[in-house]
Parts: structure tokens; sequence; C-alpha cells
């Protein structure tokens, strides 16, 4: 009864296992989950204002399969202004969340015969994204690189049959964020080979040295290969209202709003009206610093503590709320799924292992916690490492 798809699609591990932790949870154990890659802040106030005001007006019902012109002029004036990237509104799109973004653009740009490049460690559905599409996923195994791709990579991997490579700075599950001249480098091998860019923006917000480059501003060549996507979930915690976006070629973005009138319509009304207050109110800006500023005080009391634990080999991230380190010497003969297993089993400890990102041997954990919650989680994995019998 099923198709050849639904026989291949694999559940979510990130999901999976924030599902098992919360049903221990309900059973009464004492559980701290670091798995999920959701932000643990409220949505601003000011957000909710925007969508109760929706609501009361009683904007409750279709808009344009790809947005309403409200949300499309304030995601080309966010564009605009903080990324110096001018787009005329029939290239941009609003989905049901930045995963839908990506959904709706790996279907509507690859297909059968075509091959998509991700560089590894990736997030856990860009594969099955593309599986899902018909095409093949191309893994390119970053892990001595500093989780990035380079053109020395990048160059073996390209064929007649490359279509696109997916490319996501910071990055999820190890924080690592690219250069100017990384994003230069790379961005000369996708023109060279006429390759789709597919720029995953949604942690853009979250970068703790320097700042965040789009690799669509660096030229207008490199832009009319490149497609943006962007969201609302982390910047502004708002992971509940489902709402995403991308900014690229009229043609793509036109044909992914064509598949999504007949898959979800149109994303919630007024959601996308409390999206407008978080990309135009005056205190957007203020709620991201402080958002980021807690995040990066996390990232540097994780790391410290990772880095004095026994056999954990583990780098600084640059960006997002995620830390990606090896624990290859730690294994003993287990597998980094069934290091992860018996952490939350012995220790009530949930964090997601490096299987689903492509890289076995690591494990990723989110700091989108408390730093009350951070330290028991930091001592019960040290614990852990020091006594893994008990």
């Amino acid at each position: 009864m099923l198709s050849e798809m639904a026989k291949n699609i694999r559940i979510s591990p990130t999901l999976e296992i924030s599902a098992r932790a919360k049903q221990l949870k309900k059973e009464g154990k004492d559980i701290i989950s670091l798995s999920a890659g959701e932000p643990d802040f409220d949505t601003p106030g000011f957000i909710k204002a925007g969508a109760e005001e929706a609501l009361k007006k009683g904007f409750t019902k279709y808009t344009p399969a790809g947005g309403t012109p409200e949300l499309i002029e304030a995601v080309r004036g966010k564009l605009r202004n903080e990324n110096n990237l001018e787009y005329d509104s029939s290239q941009i799109m609003i989905n049901c969340g930045a995963k839908h973004s990506l959904f709706n653009i790996i279907l509507c740009s690859a297909g059968k015969g075509d091959e998509v490049i991700i560089p590894a460690p990736y997030w856990v559905s860009y594969p099955e994204m593309v599986r899902a599409a018909g095409a093949k996923p191309v893994i390119a195994d970053c892990t001595k690189t500093g989780f990035k791709i380079t053109p020395d990579i990048l160059k073996p991997l390209i064929n007649r049959n490359s279509k696109a490579l997916i490319l996501n700075s910071p990055s999820n599950p190890s924080g690592t964020v690219y250069s100017e001249k990384e994003l230069e480098e790379i961005s000369g091998m996708v023109l060279e080979n006429d390759l789709l860019l597919i720029s995953d923006e949604i942690y853009e917000y979250f970068v703790y040295e320097g700042g965040f480059i789009s690799p669509a501003s660096l030229s207008d060549e490199i832009k009319k290969n490149t497609v943006i996507v962007n969201g609302l979930s982390k910047s502004f915690s708002m992971t509940g209202w489902r709402i995403g976006y991308a900014a690229g070629n009229a043609s793509l973005i036109s044909a992914c709003i064509r598949l999504q009138s007949h898959s979800t319509s149109n994303p919630t009304s007024f959601a996308q009206a409390g999206a407008v207050s978080a990309l135009t109110s005056k205190d957007s800006q203020s709620a991201v610093r402080n958002m980021s500023a807690e995040f990066k005080k996390r990232r540097d009391y994780v790391y410290e503590r990772l880095s004095g634990m026994p056999c954990i080999e583990v780098g600084k991230p640059e960006g997002a709320f995620y830390i990606f380190p090896s624990v290859k010497s730690c294994l003993n003969g287990r597998t980094s799924l069934e290091f992860t297993e018996e952490l939350l089993s012995k220790k009530y400890l949930a964090v997601v292992p490096g299987e689903g990102f492509g890289t076995p041997g690591f494990i990723r954990i989110s700091y989108a916690a408390g730093m009350e919650e951070l330290k028991e989680a930091m001592d019960r994995l040290e614990s852990f490492l020091i006594n893994p019998g008990k």
C-alpha cells in the first residue's frame, strides 16, 4: 500500500528523541532534554499582540497561497535593510515554516537523476527531502575541515547530474559560520558549474563573533543562483507559529507557490500578521539581541565544561545554539547512538547522536535551556563519563 518514497522516508531523529524524553518525563523521570532545536524563550509580547489584533479583526480566512502582501513586503524590507538584498515581491514566498520552504524548493528544483550535494554534518531533514523528490543526496564529509565544505571537498562531487548545493550557516548541528572568503570560494564553484545554491539562513541572528553574511549578497551573479531560506521560528522563538520564507529566482518561487497551493494552501492568516509585527516592530532588534546575548553566555559555559571532560573533543561553535563534540574516545565499542541511549536511560539526559546528522561518533547538545538546567546536564554528562557503569 505504501509508495517507495514512503517506505524509504525515516522519522526525524531529533523529534524522535525529544518525544521519547517527553514520554519518560510523563512517567515521572527527572529528564533533562537538550535534544530539541527550539529556543526556551517565550514569543515576544509585541508579536503576540499583532496576531491577537488580527484575530479581533476577523483575519481568519484564506490568504494568497504565497503569503499576504503585508508579510511579503516586510520580508522585502528585512532583506533590503539587513542583508543589502533587493527582491521583487514575485521573488518571495511565505511558507509554513522554513522546513516547508526547503521542502517546496527541493521538490521544485530536483528530481529523478539529479544530485544534491549536502555537507555533513547536516540537518537531519535535508537528505530525506532530497530522497522524497526522487533525487540523490550526495554527502560531503566535512568532519576534518571544521565542519565546513571546501572547494577541495566540493570539486570531486560535482558532475553532470549535480543540481544543487545546500549550505547552512550558522549550522545545525555544529554551530559553524562561513566567513566571507569561504563563501566567495564556494560561490565561485557554484557559478562555474551552474548549481542552485540553497542557503539555509534560519540561525542568521545567532552569530557570536563577527557578523552574518548571506552568500546572495556577494554579487549579482551569485544572487541569481541562490535561493535564501529563512524564518521566524528560531530568531523570534516562534517555532509553533510555522512561518518561514524564501527569496530567489522568480520562476522557482512561482513553481513553489503553485505546489503550495495544492498542499497546504496559505500559511495561517493570523500567524502571518504576528510575523509582520516581528519583522517591522521597533522592539524587534532588542528582542533578538537579548536572546542572542543569553545564548552566547550559555555557549561559553557549555563549551568550558565540555572542554574539561575526559575523552571529549570539542570546538567552540560560532553560531546557532548547538555544540557538537566528538565522543569517539568515549564509546568503548558502542556507537554514538548507543552512547546517547545509555546516557538517557542512566542519567536521564537526552542529546542527539551524530548518526542522524551523517557523522557517527559525535553528539549534538542544544544549549537552548536555562543555565541551572545546563549546569545539571553537564554534571550528569561528566558523571556518566567518569563512572559509566552507574
